[in-house]
């Protein structure tokens, strides 16, 4: 089944026509629950990776042998989402709820080192073909492929993220690894994905607000203001208002919510944020959006129109992804040089 993004509640270059020079395009990828294969662009499936390649490994110094394990974290999962359809307000029988207490308690691995090889996990893989503001990766390369470390111990705070980007021509791929090395335990449930198939989309989108001209940027707030106010004075009951909703530049006009590649980065979290490349100084150019949800209550006007009877629980979250608290990972890489090293914003 397709995704397909509603019109925008209003069109914002008729409100401010100097936004056209800045438009510009993201690929909403709408990943949901399904059977991937290697031959297909994915979140949480099988990569096409070669037999004889080894599979990318974390082998910086911090503690791994303490977490859950992967196959819990899906099992749990499972039971959560069977019970969910079952029936949403009766929940787990005593006999599913004492499984997951179990499914859900960490493992000690006294036996590994801070140091061992640790295999990273496969996050998403991306075919060019099938997305169109995914860029060309370096010498013609077609397909890239996502992973982290399952541990949030790394950067100088030693709570940070490990990302790894590679890119491959998919062509040159002969025969491929049947059974990747997982790790045996995870700091962090989060970072595992449940496959994925995806429904990319291509949608207008535009900077951050902040990003903007300054003189445009306050147009923009100001108009949002007055509709704050003209809000605040209705005294309209539900029905007179027909379930109308206030519009607002950031979450319903400019860049939408969930998986995408491409466009603009929100810094709804923090400031904006130079990145720049540090091999080179270019500016960098985002390249992936890795978001804990595929709608919210504070950006329901971007829901596919298929989509549109769900409710956020738990349909928003295909993935099972969960970046920080609930946001969304951007990824920025080098325009000039994709084997220039890449830098992301945790929003």
């Amino acid at each position: 089944m397709t995704r397909t993004t509603p019109p925008r509640p209003l069109d914002v270059e008729a409100l401010f026509p100097e936004l056209a020079a800045y438009r510009g395009t993201t690929t909403r990828l709408h990943p949901r629950p399904g059977s991937p294969d290697v031959s297909a662009s994915s979140v949480g499936g099988p990569l096409l990776w070669p037999r004889d390649e080894p599979w990318p490994v974390c082998t910086e110094a911090h503690g791994r042998g303490r977490g859950r394990r992967p196959d819990d974290i899906h099992r749990e999962r499972a039971i959560l989402a069977a019970a969910q359809a079952r029936d949403p307000w009766t929940g787990l029988t005593d006999d599913e709820r004492q499984l997951v207490d179990e499914l859900r308690r960490a493992h000690r691995l006294t036996e590994l080192s801070e140091t061992d090889p640790l295999p990273l996990i496969a996050l998403a893989q991306l075919y060019r073909r099938d997305i169109p503001d995914l860029p060309p990766g370096p010498d013609g390369s077609d397909l890239l492929q996502v992973f982290c470390c399952p541990f949030d111990a790394h950067g100088t705070g030693r709570y940070d993220l490990l990302l790894h980007l590679r890119w491959r021509r998919s062509a040159e791929v002969g025969a491929v690894l049947a059974v990747p090395p997982q790790p045996q335990v995870v700091g962090y449930g989060g970072y595992v994905p449940e496959p994925c198939v995806l429904h990319p989309e291509q949608v207008a989108t535009y900077p951050f607000a902040g990003l903007l001209p300054e003189e445009l940027c306050a147009r923009i707030d100001a108009w949002e203001e007055a509709l704050e106010v003209l809000e605040g004075q209705a005294e309209q009951s539900d029905e007179e208002r027909d379930g109308a909703e206030p519009v607002g530049y950031q979450y319903d006009l400019s860049i939408p919510p969930g998986w995408r590649v491409g466009g603009f980065a929100s810094w709804h979290a923090t400031d904006p944020s130079p990145m720049n490349c540090l091999a080179c100084a270019t500016p960098l150019e985002l390249l992936l959006t890795i978001d804990s949800s595929e709608w919210d209550g504070g950006s329901g006007s971007w829901k596919p129109t298929e989509d549109r009877d769900l409710p956020p629980h738990p349909f928003a979250t295909p993935t099972k992804i969960r970046m920080g608290r609930d946001g969304e990972l951007n990824v920025f890489t080098c325009p000039t040089d994709p084997d220039h090293p890449h830098r992301w914003s945790l929003q």
